[in-house]
């Protein structure tokens, strides 16, 4: 790091960036509409230099954060941007996730011909048509998700491109629900701003710019460090998807990690070609589950700055599940594919640092939707979750029980909260006990949740490790995958783990997610431990 840059101030606007970002999540989450967004909080915010490098996050969605980036540079590539615009987009091939993720990117102008600084933040919104309520439909190619963005004004010098937003509502099944979040992501972008022409007043703009760059520099440093403590060499390991929904499956994704010095490539070339089914992940997705892991490496108060990917190549053949290729359907991609890519890099980084890898978490966000017509208002509804599982155990201890894990880093929505916004009654919710795996460091626990349908509704489930189990480490044992059924009449009828199916009113639909694998033989425990273990199940 420059002599010329102090460290006491370095870390004082790290936190100043830090914080404006907490605070644009704090203003989305309180003035959003929708249950996902105000109770889930399934929304990410962000601050980028002037070239679209990310400075600052907020500790958010992970598989939104490593992957917004390339939103900022679609952004900045497609649309000529001038002060007070804001560009939407949520296009998989131009910077997106997934058709839902949609991201509002703002140019900061500080007396320049050219923006200093951009402010972004994505969220998940229930709904963006398609084939199905919810947009997250057992789709075949990316023209049955829903609508989608490219790189355009949402907003244009301050004022609202009301033809754009009207396009966008048309398109949708819940458009009062959409535009109270889109506000909503205005406003969090809104206050960004007027917190960063703050510190620009207080440091400065070259300071200010300056310690940004510093940040990056000194995240690259970081992540070096961390990659320097990892033993040199080439690790190999390989992990399963169940299916794709579309008669696909098992499907391998397959990690080469190779580690010299301070730095590490990441080789996803062998994995499975693109498949029919919607659970192709773009190489955005891919690089966010890359970013997430070697974070979970590092000391907490890193920077969660782009400048931690600098050490790390990334490598990946466009056409195959991790890099897949238009007009791929990419539905599940986003939330359960980026789940193995995690499973697969961690199973690798397992054999290097055996001392520090945990044995794999769930594995799936177990993603449900439900839609139909609100019998309460006669309006539309789309209701959208993921659903908790088991986190692995490790060396350090057991795994949680009962969280959103890896990638996925929300809230559940509560059952008070669900059963006034929806026609749907919560009739059980508690952990799966026996899901999690055994070992001397045992698996968490799934959970179970049983949804009555108070009225006809169109069910659709996107969930993995239904299938093939979350891996146990050192001679712990897996965990217990997962279960979807229906109860209706009193007659249990078992589901696949992504299907689409209508529910009648009085039905029950069942979902038990995995627990997380065990770590350690449980042979090592000693009689005491055994008998504690024993008495806490």
């Amino acid at each position: 790091m420059s002599l010329s840059i102090d460290p006491i101030r370095l870390e004082v606007l790290k936190n100043r960036f830090a914080s404006l970002t907490e605070e644009m999540g704090a203003v989305l989450q309180r003035t959003a509409f929708s249950p996902n967004i105000k109770e889930r909080r399934d929304f990410s915010c962000a601050l980028f230099d002037g070239d679209g490098e990310m400075v600052a996050q907020a500790a958010h969605i992970p598989v939104h954060l490593g992957s917004m980036p390339l939103s900022v540079a679609a952004a900045i590539r497609c649309v000529d941007l001038a002060p007070g615009d804001m560009v939407m987009l949520n296009d998989p091939y131009r910077g997106g996730t997934h058709l839902p993720d949609i991201t509002l990117v703002m140019p900061i102008f500080c007396n320049a011909s050219k923006p200093s600084f951009f402010l972004a933040n994505r969220a998940h919104h229930a709904d963006v048509g398609g084939i199905s309520a919810g947009s997250l439909p057992l789709s075949t190619e990316i023209f049955q998700e829903g609508l989608r963005i490219p790189p355009m004004r949402i907003v244009r010098a301050g004022h609202l491109e009301e033809e754009m937003l009207a396009m966008l509502l048309a398109n949708v099944r819940t458009p009062v629900e959409r535009q109270g979040d889109l506000n909503a992501q205005m406003a969090a972008n809104r206050v960004g701003e007027r917190r960063l022409r703050e510190i620009v007043d207080l440091f400065g703009l070259d300071e200010t710019d300056r310690y940004g760059q510093a940040l990056l520099d000194y995240g690259e440093t970081m992540m070096a460090d961390v990659i320097a403590t990892i033993p040199d060499g080439c690790y190999r390991f390989e992990d399963l998807l169940d299916d794709d929904g579309a008669g696909s499956g098992p499907i391998p994704i397959r990690c080469e990690l190779t580690i010299a010095g301070r730095d590490a490539c990441v080789d996803f070339s062998a994995s499975a070609p693109q498949v029919a089914g919607c659970v192709n992940a773009v190489r955005a997705i891919t690089l966010s589950a890359v970013f997430y892991a070697f974070r979970l490496l590092a000391p907490e108060d890193m920077p969660g700055s782009a400048g931690c990917m600098r050490p790390i190549a990334v490598r990946t053949e466009p056409g195959t599940i991790v890099d897949c290729k238009f007009p791929a359907a990419v539905a599940g991609g986003n939330v359960e594919t980026s789940q193995r890519i995690v499973d697969v890099l961690l199973g690798a980084l397992a054999q290097a640092l055996p001392e520090r890898i945990p044995a794999a978490s769930c594995g799936s966000m177990s993603n449900l939707t439900i839609g139909g017509v609100d019998p309460r208002n006669g309006n539309l509804f789309a209701y959208y979750e993921t659903i908790a599982g088991g986190a692995g155990g490790g060396p350090a201890g057991p795994g949680a029980s009962g969280l959103q894990t890896h990638m996925t880093n929300t809230l559940n929505t509560p059952v008070e909260a669900l059963e006034h916004a929806y026609p749907l009654r919560v009739r059980r919710y508690c952990l799966r006990s026996g899901s999690g795996g055994g070992g001397q460091h045992p698996g968490g626990e799934g959970v179970v949740k049983e949804m009555e349908m108070l009225d006809e509704t169109r069910i659709t489930l996107i969930s993995d490790r239904r299938k093939q189990s979350p891996y146990g480490l050192a001679g712990g044992e897996p965990g217990r995958p997962g279960r979807n059924a229906l109860l209706r009449k009193g007659r249990i009828r078992e589901l696949p783990g992504k299907c689409t199916l209508t529910g009648h009113a009085g039905d029950i639909l069942i979902v038990e997610t995995p627990g997380g694998g065990g770590w350690g033989s449980s042979q090592s425990l000693p009689p005491e431990d055994d008998h504690e273990r024993s008495d806490r199940n």
